[in-house]
């Protein structure tokens, strides 16, 4: 033996090979691998590219997704901060609403109190000119009652003594002694 170990598997047409590497095991074998890979690219032309073709549709829809979302999330903010600046107005607005109000009650307020005290004003003067009429009505009235009873109590005095004509004459004397402050008090 020359040093070459042979390994003889057992005793039929496989001959002196080790592990009976045979021409046609090896033909054989590279058919097997040509089919597997045609069987590969087949397979993978009719599972993995619909799988991979699906999925990237699946992750197209979740970009797009998640892009009008984000869209979405903006104009939500947008909206709220024009939002928030018209209610801003709003209270600006409620306020200068408020303002004029007060400004015009205040107006109305002063214009009734100045109507209030002109129409005092009026009423004070007419009891004032209505007073002064009814002094000079009392005064008329006390002026001729005093003359009434003067002439009653000269005409007891005189018309024991005296004519009508003197009489009248003692009566004007009279009145103008006591003088018109007499009848004024």
């Amino acid at each position: 033996m020359s040093g070459v170990i042979r390994v003889a598997l057992s005793g039929n047409a496989l001959g002196d090979y080790i592990f009976g590497l045979d021409p046609q095991l090896l033909v054989d074998a590279l058919i097997t691998m040509i089919a597997m890979f045609a069987l590969f690219v087949l397979l993978s032309y009719l599972l993995f590219n619909p799988a991979r073709n699906m999925l990237q549709k699946r992750q197209d829809f979740i970009k797009e997704q998640l892009d009008t979302a984000a869209r979405e999330k903006e104009a939500a903010i947008q909206f709220k901060s024009e939002y928030d600046t018209k209610l801003k107005e709003v209270d600006k607005e409620a306020e200068e609403i408020l303002s004029e109000t007060r400004k015009k009650a205040i107006k109305k307020e002063s214009a009734i109190i100045n109507e209030a005290k002109e129409e005092s004003a009026r009423i004070l003067e007419r009891a004032s000119r209505e007073a002064g009429l009814e002094k000079a009505k009392v005064k008329d009235d006390v002026k001729q009652e005093i003359i009434a009873v003067a002439s009653i109590m000269a005409g007891k005095i005189v018309a024991s003594s005296l004519d009508e004509k003197k009489q009248s004459q003692l009566i004007a004397d009279t009145l103008k002694e006591m003088g018109d402050e007499t009848w004024l008090n």
